[in-house]
């Protein structure tokens, strides 16, 4: 790659109170696209009531929302390195907020579709620009914990989100749901444009990557599609095929063409460090074990007789676990380096799901796996991978290297859930499906902490 832009010095208010509110306006932005997606799940009952839609037609809001969140990543990651992050993080913040509204104010179905889609792509940008923020701004020793508690946020969203839904669907209707995200959205803002730092590249930015935006635009395009119909009809199974060739044939024009540019929308460069490389690897294997915890509710329901109704309870340990792994992990990560954090959360990972292959031995054994689970996926998802991104790439790429993490959690979350339904279909969607399912699933967890010892043991130290 041949010339790159280095951001100037962040510049603060003032230092404590200033990095106060920072962390709190990124908190409060991830936590609001964090909580609209675990109340979309409680929701969809009344949405195919409302809209008179059935069950595949309503899936098409998680389908869109996590296509249209997965294109705007690398873009808004992209235009951040370019242009700063305050005003990428505001124009995500106010999408997310003018999707919200179309979907409280949607007189079809149709309308309800493009609000999401629009929500979509601002929640793709908050969280991947929040943690780029982190990086900019605060020191290595004090940045594993800032991102354990933005990690939390996800825990704290599907701990607060079913109930907060099940109360305002009940007493004042789904449309409150995305009504309430506007205030917030705009104490964001407000709060978002004193407290952001501003922040501007050296060097006036060179030509946007057209063709790069393009090709990654469709090959993300071609992987959804790909990976979200393999277990459907028949339809489904004959094109899934050409989605993954496709996707395939985009990826080695895509690095072919990002060779050539000057300031690339993904740049190659940085897969050749080889902590970037595992950091890779390893966060396709966190999106799995996040895609794993799906069906969990299913073993509980057919292996110990928990009624549908109350499943999801026997999820609350896991979440709780998830938010307790992700702080204390964040407090000991320097203390301990990214690497040792990440073996120990696929090693837990490893235990728990093993337990769950193996649903003979009891609901007091499944309880006591959920909670290795939680405590795992907490740990893995707190900020030791985002940690050596930040650490490991350039200054001037850490939006693009963090919305990599992003794009790749996403992508192997959305493997998981298809491989395990697949697969537990396949033999009839029973008990013995999501064994044989399961089991593969702690292989791959296996897998991940062999690559996870390939990391250096201080990730902290400079590439």
């Amino acid at each position: 790659m041949s010339q790159q832009q280095t951001p100037s010095p962040v510049s603060l208010p003032a230092a404590d109170t200033a990095e106060r509110r920072l962390v709190q306006v990124l908190f409060i932005g991830v936590f609001m696209a964090a909580l609209d997606t675990a109340i979309v799940g409680p929701v969809l009952p009344a949405l195919r009531e409302a809209f008179g839609v059935d069950n595949r037609s309503a899936g098409l809001l998680t389908t869109v929302f996590s296509l249209s969140s997965l294109c705007s990543t690398a873009l808004m990651a992209y235009f951040s390195d370019r242009h700063g992050r305050r005003p990428v993080y505001l124009t995500s913040v106010a999408l997310f907020a003018i999707g919200s509204l179309c979907i409280a104010a949607s007189p079809d179905f149709d309308m309800l579709l493009v609000g999401r889609a629009i929500q979509g792509i601002g929640a793709g940008g908050i969280a991947p620009v929040a943690s780029a923020v982190i990086g900019d701004v605060f020191s290595a020793e004090r940045r594993g914990r800032i991102l354990g508690l933005i990690g939390a946020t996800h825990g704290m969203a599907f701990v607060l989100g079913p109930p907060l839904a099940t109360l305002l669907t009940s007493t004042l209707g789904w449309r409150w749901l995305f009504l309430v995200n506007l205030p917030v959205a705009l104490l964001v803002l407000w709060w978002g444009a004193r407290s952001l730092p501003s922040q501007r590249n050296s060097a006036a930015p060179g030509r946007i990557d057209l063709a790069g935006i393009t090709c990654t635009l469709l090959l993300l395009l071609c992987l959804v599609m790909g990976i979200s119909r393999l277990p459907d009809s028949a339809t489904g199974m004959l094109l899934w095929p050409w989605f993954l060739a496709a996707s395939g044939a985009l990826l080695v024009a895509l690095v072919a063409i990002e060779k050539r540019q000057a300031q690339p929308l993904i740049p190659i460069d940085l897969f050749a460090n080889r902590q970037l490389a595992c950091a890779s690897v390893l966060t396709l294997g966190v999106g799995f074990s996040m895609g794993g915890i799906v069906f969990l509710t299913s073993i509980a329901t057919l292996a110990y007789g928990v009624s549908v109704a109350s499943a999801g309870l026997s999820l609350l340990p896991l979440v709780l676990c998830s938010m307790v792994g992700s702080m204390a992990a964040g407090r000991l990560l320097n203390r301990l380096g990214a690497r040792s954090m990440v073996i120990f959360g696929f090693a837990l990972l490893t235990l728990g799901y093993l337990q769950s292959a193996v649903p003979q031995t009891g609901l007091t054994a499944f309880l006591i796996a959920s909670v290795l689970i939680g405590i795992g996926v907490g740990v893995v998802v707190s900020g030791a991978l985002r940690t050596i991104a930040m650490d490991e790439a350039p200054p001037a790429q850490r939006g693009t290297a963090q919305g990599l993490i992003t794009i790749l959690n996403a992508v192997g979350t959305l493997l998981a859930v298809t491989c395990i339904s697949a697969m537990a279909d396949f033999e009839g969607g029973e008990l013995t499906g999501f064994g044989h399912a399961y089991l593969v699933l702690t292989l791959s967890m296996l897998v991940m902490l062999l690559v996870a010892f390939g990391l250096k043991k201080k990730s902290t130290e400079p590439a």
